[in-house]
């Protein structure tokens, strides 16, 4: 704003209002003649000739009254000057209703540098035409109206003035400390009015300080706009000539400039904690996203890893929009360990599922070999030898690994089918064999009876004559059901094995050279605890106690030893 005001420039002071005013009336104004009917004409304060006029009709006038524009327009420019026939270029007409019976004097145009000219008498038209009116006409008429009412404007009593003074020439000062400053004049008012004028202007830089000091303390206004309109404030309190407290507002701006450097502060504490928040969120993502990409391909979950490296991808996206900004070379870093991890995860899949497409159809070829090898074996009646082909050719299933979901299902069904094929037929001749064996089962039942009569066995050679015809009799019998097969071999064992183990105890009883061997261990015995006894003797009476004690230990052991050698030799009847 510029607040200086001299002699020469008083655009705020309202004395200059009515000067404006008696520019424009004291304009001449020559006489025209002008009808009753002309068309009321609203008049704005300017200069007559930038007015767009009403067309009036005017009475019949001598040449010499006609030809009074044309000498106007000697000092206007032509554009203004309005011919009767066409309307000038500069300004539209407005027609109004034409008179009755009165035409209007035709008027030649000219350029503004040309001598006004004669008028010539128009011919009467058929029809009254209007006539512009002249410039004159124009500002006659201006006056005529009366000047529109103006409220003077109150201003309110601002106690800045105090700080201030008028000298006798007008000249108002401003004090500032033990000085005083000329901030400027104000002519045609008051020394009253000069101060507050001054007053008033300071009064605003001091709101403006205020409200600047409002916009401070709020915690919504960012330092960077609370310091935009401090340097305004200061650009204006540099520019400006004002009355009023000049150290006080210097201070003020000062406490200002102060509270902004504490709120720059705070507001950069508080960003590098967001900024620092947001990195450890970052952070997370990343760690998130490089565990899920280290996964053991041969463990991951694809799907589910895969949907949780686009919610991370979202969740990046999410803190870019409208999370705390990161420093470029933290938010490159994080990205970049980021991408990297979502890269290796791509190539990973790609990798494992291009692996699992070529092991799949490797093991759907295999899988398909087998299944012809089981359909070719499903109508063979060599149950035996087909069975065990069939049991080779499952754990070859096993092993040959998967194909796809619906391949393998599809291809496990054909195998499955054709090993059902084999086993129903032979299941079913087994039932009818099972039946032509059950007369066979009666007769080893009855003869596992008799073989249970042998059992405990007091006679050796008795119970081995029994069970050889018993034995004889069994494989005359034949086969017997398959269910039953496995219970009747297992009790005939039992009783083939007691009489084989009763048999090798006879024979271990009178076995020479066992026999032998258990004499020579008595002798050897005897004869050490003969040596023994004889030395625990001399100890004794030698008075030796510790040898005493270890010989009796000795002696004792090599008496026990000396029973079960006995004992055996009792067993083999030596």
């Amino acid at each position: 704003m510029s607040d200086e005001t001299t002699s020469n420039t008083t655009a705020d002071a309202p004395v200059e209002e009515p000067a404006q005013a008696s520019a424009h009336a004291a304009a001449p104004e020559p006489e025209m003649p002008v009808t009753d009917e002309a068309p009321a004409v609203t008049e704005e304060p300017a200069a007559a000739v930038e007015e767009t006029a009403a067309p009036v009709e005017e009475a019949a006038a001598p040449a010499d009254e006609a030809a009074a524009p044309a000498e106007t327009a000697s000092t206007e420019p032509a554009a203004d000057e309005p011919a009767a026939d066409e309307p000038a270029a500069a300004e539209p007409v407005v027609e109004s209703e034409p008179a009755a019976t009165v035409p209007a004097p035709a008027v030649d145009p000219e350029p503004a540098t040309s001598l006004p000219t004669p008028a010539t008498p128009a011919p009467a038209p058929s029809a009254p035409k209007p006539a512009a009116p002249s410039p004159a006409a124009l500002a006659s008429r201006m006056a005529a109206r009366p000047a529109p009412s103006v409220t003077p404007v109150v201003h309110a009593h601002s106690e800045s003035a105090r700080f201030g003074r008028v000298d006798d020439e007008g000249h108002v000062f401003v004090t500032v400390g033990d000085e005083e400053r000329e901030v400027g004049s104000y002519p045609g008012a008051t020394p009253d009015e000069a101060l507050q004028y001054f007053a008033r202007k300071y009064d605003e830089i001091a709101a403006s300080a205020e409200l600047l000091e409002q916009r401070l303390a709020n915690p919504d206004v960012s330092a960077k706009e609370v310091g935009e309109g401090l340097n305004t404030l200061k650009e204006h309190i540099a520019e400006a000539h004002v009355v009023g407290d000049l150290a006080a507002l210097d201070t003020r701006v000062a406490g200002i400039e102060a509270a902004l450097v504490t709120k720059r502060e705070t507001e950069q504490a508080a960003r590098a904690e967001a900024r620092a928040a947001a990195a450890a969120e970052r952070e997370a993502i990343v760690a998130e996203a490089e565990a899920i990409s280290g996964q053991d391909p041969e463990q991951t979950q694809w799907k589910q890893s895969g949907e949780r490296m686009r919610a991370l991808l979202d969740q990046w996206k999410q803190h870019q929009r409208g999370g705390a900004k990161l420093d470029k070379p933290t938010e490159n870093a994080l990205w970049q360990r980021f991408s990297h991890a979502r890269n290796h995860f791509d190539k990973g899949r790609r990798s494992y599922f291009a692996q699992l497409d070529s092991s799949r159809a490797e093991a759907r070829g295999t899988k398909e070999s087998l299944v012809a090898e089981a359909e070719a074996l499903s109508s063979s009646k060599d149950w035996g030898p087909t069975a065990r082909a069939f049991k080779n050719l499952m754990d070859q299933w096993r092993q040959a690994g998967r194909a796809s979901r619906s391949e393998d299902d599809a291809l496990w069904e054909r195998f499955k089918a054709a090993q059902d094929a084999f086993f129903n037929a032979k299941d079913e001749v087994s039932a009818a064999e099972d039946e032509e064996f059950r007369a066979n089962l009666a007769v080893k039942e009855e003869l596992l009876k008799e073989a249970e009569q042998i059992l405990p066995i007091t006679d050796l050679e008795q119970a081995k004559s029994q069970l050889r015809v018993i034995q004889d009799k069994w494989d005359a019998a034949g086969k017997v059901p398959r269910a039953d097969i496995d219970r009747t071999e297992k009790a005939i064992r039992r009783i083939e094995t007691a009489v084989r183990e009763q048999e090798d105890k006879k024979w271990k009883s009178s076995n020479p050279e066992v026999a032998a061997r258990a004499n020579s261990m008595v002798t050897q015995l005897r004869s050490s605890i003969e040596s023994i006894e004889a030395d625990l003797a001399k100890a004794t009476a030698a008075g030796n106690d510790k040898k005493v004690k270890e010989l009796t230990a000795k002696l004792e052991s090599q008496q026990a030893w000396l029973r079960s050698a006995e004992a055996a030799g009792d067993e083999f009847g030596s």
